[in-house]
């Protein structure tokens, strides 16, 4: 298993690799889904589960999106609906409701979920009392068992002292805080103004309710900053030591978000000024002792995160880096994306639509995918790539009856480019990412993506680091 690189990353070799490419939450990405996959295909998945589930059923996770917002913040590239009529998510729940029975009364009540993430637009836009109705649908539906990982995104303008007490009492045990910079003027210009010391206060309070893992979610890239400016940022966050950090680069595309259309192109970093800002943050995570668990996640040693990275035990979904094992999601919610068996599926992106086929009594599932063997065979390699840094042949031929040497023997090729980059070895046994290698693990990955064919494709992802 690789570890951080000993030396630091290069700027070089971070403009070489400023590169579009998928951040493979799933192989094949998402951009793949078809509108042939109906709500029937996904009936089907869910019933092949159910027949199934006494013998080889995948562990159960949840994902529910809560699209609503109070405000937009103008980087968001997230499906969300802004309002401040709190009666919105009231009719929100009752179709969370009627989305749930249709799975129950496929999957039947109580199968055990070991990993639920409510994500959004702003979770915490929700009452305590919604909230609370929302949690008690779930467990009425599912089982929840002990120990599992129950995460919650919270927006700190939203959230206060008390609000945490009702998390804890609805048994979430992880938050993820959207931070994104704490400078005064970048939150202006992207219409997110949170103090850093209310942050401060509420990470403070979290841990003394006890909260078994604290995530803070950075971007750089933003108007405005500089990476004088980003340094700061990361100075406070390294004071604020949360269990884990985020860091995403900001991806300025107003022509597929209508909120990035109110930040002027001028006023963006340029890509030295990025570049700048990725290797001074890689520098300062790890010089602050946090583990580098891939692409954009840091962890300090003792998250259970960081420890699954070193015993070979990460997996990866739709939410990021988990340490739950390989798990069937059942996604929730307007937009929201999941998974069973082998294929995905995807809800409506737009209320009306998502309203409208609950109203007829059916899933809200409008794209999704029927994954091929060749598709298969590649998300494993891929995800061992990723999560494991290695790939053994004998490990993938076994288990798919293939001559990996042979069946990727042009990927083999493009692998020695990587290779006398330092980026990988390679030996009669598999490819093994090294050290300085894990920070680029998207290039390492993509060689293997065989949608991957054109500079078209390609450009429909956010750059790589």
């Amino acid at each position: 298993m690789p570890t951080a690189a000993a030396e630091p990353v290069s700027p070089e070799l971070l403009r070489r690799f400023d590169v579009a490419g998928p951040r493979y939450t799933s192989y094949p990405t998402a951009d793949r889904f078809v509108e042939a996959f109906t709500a029937e295909d996904y009936t089907l998945a869910l019933s092949q589960r159910r027949s199934g589930a006494a013998a080889m059923a995948l562990p159960l996770s949840l994902y529910v999106h809560i699209p609503f917002c109070e405000s937009v913040c103008y980087y968001c590239a997230c499906n969300k609906v802004i309002t401040r009529h709190h009666d919105k998510a009231t009719d929100y729940l009752r179709y969370l409701s009627r989305e749930l029975d249709l799975h129950t009364a496929i999957l039947g009540l109580g199968q055990t979920v070991t990993q639920l993430h409510l994500g959004g637009g702003s979770p915490t836009f929700l009452r305590d009392d919604e909230l609370r109705d929302l949690m008690a649908m779930l467990k009425r539906s599912f089982r929840l068992a002990p120990g599992g990982e129950y995460a919650i995104e919270v927006d700190p303008r939203t959230v206060d002292p008390q609000r945490l007490d009702t998390l804890a009492e609805l048994g979430f045990n992880r938050l993820s805080f959207g931070v994104q910079d704490f400078d005064p003027a970048v939150q202006e210009a992207v219409h997110r103004v949170q103090p850093a010391e209310q942050v401060f206060a509420l990470v403070g309070a979290a841990r003394e309710r006890g909260f078994e893992s604290i995530n803070v979610d950075l971007i750089y890239g933003l108007p405005l900053q500089t990476p004088e400016s980003f340094d700061r940022t990361l100075a406070q966050i390294t004071q604020l030591r949360p269990d884990r950090v985020a860091l995403y680069g900001y991806a300025h595309l107003p022509e597929r978000f209508k909120p990035q259309r109110r930040i002027a192109s001028i006023d963006l970093p340029g890509a030295p000024s990025k570049v700048a800002m990725l290797a001074h943050s890689l520098a300062a995570m790890i010089g602050a002792g946090y583990v580098y668990v891939g692409m954009d996640h840091f962890a300090l040693p003792n998250d259970p995160l960081a420890v699954a990275k070193r015993q070979g035990r990460l997996h990866r979904n739709f939410q990021g880096y988990s340490t739950q094992p390989d798990c069937d999601l059942i996604a929730l919610g307007v937009s929201s994306i999941g998974r069973i068996g082998s294929t995905y599926s995807q809800n409506a992106k737009t209320l009306d639509e998502y309203y409208d086929a609950l109203d007829h009594g059916r899933f809200p599932v409008v794209r999704g995918l029927a994954l091929t063997r060749d598709d298969l065979v590649r998300r494993a390699v891929i995800m061992a790539l990723m999560c494991q840094g290695q790939w053994l042949f004998e490990s993938i031929d076994l288990a798919w009856l293939i001559d990996s040497r042979s069946y990727f023997a042009t990927e083999l090729e493009a692998m020695r480019d990587l290779r006398d980059q330092g980026l990988v070895s390679m030996d009669e046994t598999g490819v093994q990412v090294t050290p300085m290698g894990w920070f680029f693990v998207r290039a390492v990955a993509m060689v293997f993506d065989r949608y991957l064919q054109t500079a078209q494709t390609r450009a429909r992802f956010s750059k790589i680091i």
